[in-house]
This record gives structure tokens, sequence and C-alpha cells, in this order.
């Protein structure tokens, strides 16, 4: 036995061997080996997994281009409007005392009026004027005063102004004409920034009644729309004042508002509070009782509980056609309104249950001038108003006789070619007298310099017609385009008020369109189409003579017409009385059904057409 090993033959601890040194060599070259491996392998595999992506394989398909959706195509009319405003004798010059100051209502313009004041069965003209502001009147210069003009039968007037009665002095906006005693004279109601005027027509000269009627207002107001029209259904005419804000010189001057890069700006609406309208009930006598709150119109902000309105623009119109006038309220920067009539002499308020308070997006407008009418004639019945640039106009359509509403504008065409323009007086009419509804806007922004600051709008703007195309067009109204109207009616001005009628008894509508601070525009129709006409004067009974309220339907084949009886239309201003019906190629209306404001009805069968048809109101017994 070796001494280096024990009885069993093993090593002895902590004793060398050689043998040893060969093992651990092998385990250490297997581990590098092993190791090596690892690194080469997870080389690789870092390699493979970051390689770069092969771009995909290119796939070519044939091109097909889209199918475009056919829309039927109409042929616009051409019907050319002639400016005869010098012509016509017309010297009329709109004076809105800005000096500078930038004074809100010197932005609104004045409204106008066609009215038969001295009963000879043609159309007159009064313009409402405003005037210097106190202390401001330049030295040896006359005041400026409303102008009456009288037309001679053929599109010519003679300036009647001077002691008519109506050559006064104040700060004018608004204009409601009607016969409110029933003496067989139009009488003529003007709103303006302080008190208001009633002017009492005496055979062709007029009297101011503002005192004894009691329906001046208070001198804290700014009146601006108004319209005649009979609320409790007892046969008289009472009547209806908006109001815009709570104004003053002095809290306009104090808000400072200016145009970012011109200075001195016109303060918006929105830095004002509201104000509610006057309701004066007419008592018979000529004596009227401020019957608002009563009647439930006070409407108030539900969160500062200050008046809400801020009305520019007013409609009377049977909504529900229950027999009863309600009244819709254009409003600037807060909701429309919708005042329904209950038939107890008092109103409810629901323009927002119904849809015409707000645009599809839930938010408010500047919505300034305002009409309604049968546009598709059937049972739809259309309220047009005309909103702030930037905004379109608005078209709120009834489904049949219901009374909910849906702001249409986009979906009838009118609302897209709308948007950019500032939108003021605007009414239903038909112009080129094929039976359906057009409409007219009078467009004009605040801003002289408004360019300097918003480069896709201007001062002056120019008017527009959309023709309704009916169900023949793409939409149902198209915008029509200078080559069709002709340069006169498409020339820009500050458009304010605006209104028609039948100047020259040919049958067709002429069209007057005031300018803030400036002269207005006297467009003659010159129409030469060949379509076929009828005119109607209702000639209602005491003392409702004018048969304001009164509805007349006009049956030609399949077609039912339907015009309403009242001179309000648009922003600040009064159409003619006589209702006129396009008849395109008919000769002949096949029924004329008229609605007398009393609820009794007429019918006649087969009316010659392209005249003017009088008709009486039977007296019941």
């Amino acid at each position: 036995m070796s001494a280096k090993q024990n009885s069993s033959g093993a090593p002895n601890a902590g004793e060398h061997v050689p043998q040893d040194d060969t093992v651990i060599g092998r385990a250490f070259g297997w581990s590098l080996i092993v190791i090596g491996l690892f690194i080469v392998g997870g080389a690789g595999f870092a390699v493979w997994f970051f390689r770069p992506k092969p771009p995909p394989a290119t796939v070519k398909t044939e091109y097909k281009p889209p199918i475009k959706r056919e829309s039927p195509s109409v042929a616009l009319p051409d019907v050319t409007f002639t400016d005869i405003t010098s012509k016509a004798g017309i010297t009329f010059v709109h004076h809105n005392g800005a000096r500078g100051e930038k004074l809100l209502p010197e932005s609104m313009g004045g409204g106008c009026a066609f009215l038969d004041f001295d009963n000879d069965g043609d159309q007159d003209l009064l313009f409402i004027n405003s005037c210097d502001w106190p202390g401001q009147q330049p030295k040896g210069s006359p005041a400026p005063t409303m102008e009456l003009y009288r037309n001679d039968g053929t599109g010519h007037f003679e300036n009647v102004t001077k002691g008519s009665g109506l050559d006064v002095t104040f700060y004018g906006q608004g204009v409601a004409v009607g016969d409110y005693d029933g003496d067989g004279w139009i009488d003529v109601f003007i709103s303006g920034v302080g008190l208001n005027h009633l002017f009492h027509n005496e055979q062709g000269k007029f009297r101011d009644a503002t005192e004894s009627a009691g329906v001046g207002g208070t001198p804290q107001q700014w009146s601006t729309s108004c319209t005649w029209l009979d609320f409790d259904n007892d046969g008289d005419l009472d009547l209806f004042v908006g109001n815009y804000i709570r104004w003053s010189a002095e809290i306009d001057h104090a808000l400072d508002c200016r145009l970012v890069g011109a200075g001195r700006a016109y303060c918006r609406p929105d830095a004002f509070e509201g104000a509610f309208p006057y309701l004066f009930r007419n008592d018979g006598g000529g004596k009227f009782s401020d019957v608002t709150a009563a009647a439930g119109l006070q409407v108030k902000n539900p969160n500062t509980g200050v008046p809400q309105p801020k009305s520019l623009g007013v409609a009377p119109i049977d909504v529900d056609r229950d027999g009863w006038i309600d009244i819709v309220v254009a409003n600037d920067t807060v909701q429309n309104l919708l005042f329904h009539n209950k038939q107890n002499g008092t109103f409810e308020e629901i323009g927002a249950l119904v849809g015409v308070a707000f645009d599809n997006a839930g938010q408010a407008r500047g919505a300034m001038g305002i009409d309604a009418g049968f546009f598709r004639n059937d049972n739809t019945l259309g309220v047009v108003i005309g909103n702030f640039a930037n905004e379109m106009t608005a078209l709120y359509c009834t489904r049949g006789t219901s009374m909910q509403f849906s702001d249409d504008a986009v979906a009838t065409g009118i609302g897209p070619p709308s948007r950019l323009l500032l939108k003021f007086g605007v009414f239903f009419f038909d112009y080129d007298l094929d039976g359906r509804l057009d409409v007219l806007a009078a467009n004009g922004h605040l801003e002289d310099e408004i360019h300097k600051v918003q480069q896709s709008q201007t001062y002056e703007q120019p008017p527009q017609i959309y023709w309704n195309c009916g169900t023949k067009g793409a939409s149902e109204f198209a915008a029509i385009p200078k080559d069709k109207s002709g340069e006169d009616f498409s020339k820009p001005m500050v458009g304010r008020g605006s209104a028609y009628a039948d100047i020259d008894g040919d049958g067709d509508l002429d069209v007057i369109l005031m300018a803030t601070g400036a002269a207005p525009r006297l467009l003659r129709n010159d129409q030469q189409l060949g379509h076929h006409w009828l005119r109607v004067k209702l000639v209602g009974t005491a003392p409702n003579r004018d048969a304001i309220g009164a509805r007349v339907e006009a049956h030609v084949g399949s077609q039912i017409m339907t015009r309403l009886v009242t001179p309000t239309h648009g922003y600040l201003s009064q159409s003619e009385l006589p209702v006129t019906f396009g008849l395109g190629a008919a000769a002949k209306v096949d029924k004329l059904a008229i609605r007398w404001p009393d609820g009794s009805t007429v019918e006649m069968e087969e009316v010659a057409g392209d005249q003017v048809l009088s008709v009486n109101q039977p007296v019941l017994p």
C-alpha cells in the first residue's frame, strides 16, 4: 500500500491529484463551447429578429373612377331687375347719425313700407329715417325726417312728405301699417330708439295719436320690428312691438368695444341685457292697453332673471291652423321664441319645444329678419330667418299640419350659399310667377372695416334670390347667379330692410331694398317669361277692413297655393297687402278659397288669371 493512499484506496483529503486538472480543463472547455454557441445563436437570432422587413408585394388593381350621382338639372329663370330709384323720383337717403362713435343703433338701418295711404288702388312708399344724436346735428342743416312718396300707378313716385304729418324727426327703426280703427284708411305705427309713434290716417293726412292711444312705450326702450294682428279674435287689430336690448349711449361707450387692428367697433348684442316686447290690446275708440305681462310674453333668462328676448324680427302666423294667430320672434344671439296662442288672451312660449329656438347643434344664432310661408304648395309651413355672417339662413319646416319644426336649410339648398353673408331683410315671394314661393335676402355687414380682420367679409354685400325649384332640382332652392338677375340687383350694398309690391300694375312683384346711411334701391321686375298671374285684394268688414289674418288658397290642377294676408315680412318693413299667385302656364285658377279672419269661408270657381280681383267679405246675418 502506498503511503499516499488510505486503506480504501482513495486519495487523502487535501492532496493534489494530476487527473483533476484534466477533468476541470475539459469541463471548462465544454463551458466555453456552450457559451460560445449561446452567443452565436443569440447574435444570429438578433440579426434575424431585427432584420429589415421586406417591402410588401405590389398589388396592381384596375382603377375604376367613382360613379357620379345623377341629379336633375334645372334651367334657372332669367328675370332681370332694373334699378329705377332715380327714374322713379325717389331721392330719399337714410340718415343714421354716425359720427365715428360707433353707437349700435347706427348699424341697424331702417325699414320701409308699401302702403296705399291715399286709397287710390296703387302702392305708395314710406321710408323710415333716423337722425343725429343729441347735440350733433350740423348747424344750418335741416333735420332728417320720414319720407312719404305717392305712386301715380305707373311706378313713378312724388315726394309728398311735407305737410303729410309724417315729416317728423326721431330715431326711427321699424314700421307697421294697418287700419286700427276700421275707418277705411290705413294707419302707420313707427318704432324707434326711445318713444314710438302712432299716426292716424285722416283721409291722406296723418295725425300723431300716440299719447291718446297709449302705445308710445318708454324712453328707455329700443323698439324694432312690429306688426298689427288680431290676437284675441275680437275683430279689431292689436299691436305687437319687438324690443331689442337695454341700451343707452352711456352703456355703449362704457363697454368700449374694439375691432382688432381697426379701433372702436359696434358692440355685440350679447354684451347687453335683453328687453321684453310690447303687446297692446285694442280696446276700441282709439285706445290700447299694455297686456304684455298678462298675456305671458315676458320671458326671462332662467339664470339671471333679466329679460331674455333681443328681438329684431316678428312673424304673425297661425302655426297650428286653429284659427288663432301665434307669434314667432327672431332674436339676436339668444333663442328664437314661438308664442302659441292659448285662445284665452294668453300665450305659451314653446320655441325650444317645437324646434325653432336654435340651430341643429342646439346653439342660438344672430337672427335678424323673418318670414313665414307655404313654399311647397302643401301643408308644410316654412319659417325663414336671416342670420349673422358665418351662420346659415334658417329654414324651419313643419311636417304637414304638425307644429313640430326641423331646420331644413341644408337639405333644401338654401343654407350653404347663405352662410358667409350677413342677412337682414328676408321674405318669401314668387318673383318669376311660376306658382312657387322663392326667397329674397338683403345683406350687409355692420362694420365698414370688417375686411381688415376677416378677409372673407365685406361691408357691402350683394343681395340674393333663392329660386324655388320644387321637386325638379337636386335641392329645393337654387341661388340665382348675377347673370340671371341683372347687375342692378346683384350690386353689393349695406342691405337692411326690404319689401315687395307690384308698383306698376303689370302683375309681377317689384322690390325695395334699404341701406343704412345710404340711398335705397328700387328694383323693377322686368321678367318676360309669359307666366300668368292672379292678384287678390280682400276687403274685410269693419273694423278689420284689410282682412289682416286671412288665408287665401288658389287651386290650379293638383297644386294648392296658399298666401297669408299680412303686410309684415322680413326686417323692420311692410310689404303690400294684396296677395299674388303666379300661375305659370295656367290661364285660370280652378278654385279660389278664402278663409276670412272670423273663420267664415268663401269659394269661387273658374277665376280668370291676369287680373286684380277684389273680394268683399260677406256680411254674416
